[in-house]
């Protein structure tokens, strides 16, 4: 096997394949009490834009199963949990502890409990039969994923025939004049929030350069053709900055 076989990034650093899980989830475990607050402050309250838009997508009805992949603070569950209603399920996972802590103190505070269940797992690899979900959303936790294309493949797995993913992301600006007002956002304001409001700079730009590191639109609608979605397409959300990806599964 070649060096670059067990190599990835983590950023703009290369770091050996196995290496990664670990470092990103100390990544997590250091900005997680802060998640919420710096998503606020680093999209200018966007997220919650692109998140509702993504919902709008799910195609959930009541008594559907979900799964919300890497999900992190559970906005995209809590969504989710209301859409299947007391009849369906929305299963949370994120493979880093801290962030389903987060999650779950948010699910409690926000009264959804009844019809949401977590679990610790590693979008690689998800511990689920096939063929089980409606829907699998995965919001901007797919570029710190180690294989992106084994994570789409292990999605495509346990959703149901008929369902459908839905990948949220940081993406590439489609118009050339925003891409610069972009770096700069991502390089310089992104780690002065991490060093000032999270106390921790380096955090943050890691998570900087992983977006500069994650495949633009076309490359990633080839990635889940490559797994075996069909009808795929992508939404430019804000210019491109954001790209919401949709396959189905037949």
């Amino acid at each position: 096997m070649s060096t670059e076989e067990n190599t990835t990034h983590f950023g703009y650093e290369q770091v050996a394949a196995s290496e990664k899980a670990g470092r990103v989830r100390g990544v997590f475990d250091s900005v997680a009490s802060n998640y919420d607050l710096m998503n606020d402050l680093m999209s200018v309250g966007m997220h919650r834009l692109w998140k509702r838009f993504t919902l709008s997508r799910t195609g959930l009805r009541p008594g559907d199963e979900a799964l919300d992949v890497a999900g992190g603070t559970a906005d995209l569950t809590a969504g989710m949990s209301r859409q299947v209603g007391n009849t369906g399920s929305v299963c949370l996972t994120d493979i880093n502890a801290s962030m389903l802590d987060q999650g779950r103190r948010r699910l409690i505070n926000d009264g959804i409990v009844g019809n949401v269940r977590l679990a610790q797992a590693n979008a690689e690899c998800l511990p689920f039969a096939d063929n089980v979900f409606h829907c699998v959303t995965i919001g901007f936790g797919l570029r710190n994923v180690t294989d992106k294309q084994t994570a789409l493949d292990s999605m495509y797995r346990v959703i149901k025939p008929g369902g459908r993913l839905l990948v949220l992301e940081f993406s590439k600006p489609a118009l050339e004049f925003i891409e610069p007002l972009y770096d700069f956002h991502l390089f310089k304001v992104l780690p002065l929030l991490g060093r000032y409001v999270a106390k921790d700079e380096a955090s943050y730009q890691y998570l900087a350069e992983s977006i500069r590191m994650h495949p633009d639109q076309e490359t990633l609608l080839g990635m889940l053709t490559k797994s075996g979605f069909e009808d795929s397409h992508y939404h430019n959300l804000t210019g491109g900055v954001v790209a919401l990806h949709v396959g189905y599964k037949y």
